[in-house]
């Protein structure tokens, strides 16, 4: 009893879950926090992989990028950020797929990025392509990958950012137009 009083309380919101996992690395905690979303993120993966099996290992495998993803990044909407990066998982694998299916393409299917964002040269395969984006896309604020990833790969409004993120509707443009800025300027020095 005497032990008990001393005993920090557990976490109860998704914010103090990540702090608690950043400050301790307690893969017991996020595991309490991740399985309060395994649900959404089956649905996730089940919803582009469209495979019950592949879609059960996408969640395992996600859960393990979480580790070092988690203790990486700045992360204030954790439901919003595992979804974002849940779907980003998923496309990757499709990409992958893909290319492995039909050889070395250079077009990919739910992809609309400017075309700005893509240096120009012959010698330039998709797969790096994709890996300089995912990297550069870690660099930007969260504010801007968020924004990015909703307008881009899900093809979602301004509106509908403003309402899925609570992004005042005024910041989701500029956090756009300065995500596409900043994204093309890292994909350009890493391209040199």
């Amino acid at each position: 009893m005497f032990f008990k009083r001393f005993r920090k309380p557990k976490p109860v919101t998704d914010a103090e879950y990540v702090a608690e996992y950043k400050a301790t690395g307690d893969l017991e905690l996020l595991g309490e926090l991740y399985e309060r979303y395994m649900d959404l993120v089956y649905a996730v993966c089940f919803n582009f992989l469209k495979d019950e099996d592949e879609s059960k290992d996408a969640v395992m495998q996600l859960f393990e990028q979480l580790i070092t993803d988690l203790r990486q990044y700045e992360v204030r909407n954790f439901k919003s950020w595992l979804h974002s990066t849940a779907r980003n998982y998923c496309l990757m694998l499709l990409r992958k797929r893909k290319m492995v299916t039909s050889g070395n393409e250079t077009e990919t299917e739910g992809i609309a990025l400017p075309p700005a964002v893509w240096p120009e040269t012959d010698d330039f395969d998709l797969e790096t392509r994709l890996s300089r984006m995912d990297d550069c896309l870690k660099t930007l604020s969260d504010e801007q990958r968020t924004s990015i990833s909703l307008f881009y790969l899900n093809q979602k409004t301004y509106a509908d950012i403003a309402a899925l993120t609570g992004y005042d509707p005024k910041q989701v443009k500029t956090y756009l137009q300065n995500g596409r800025r900043n994204l093309k300027i890292c994909m350009e020095k890493r391209h040199e």
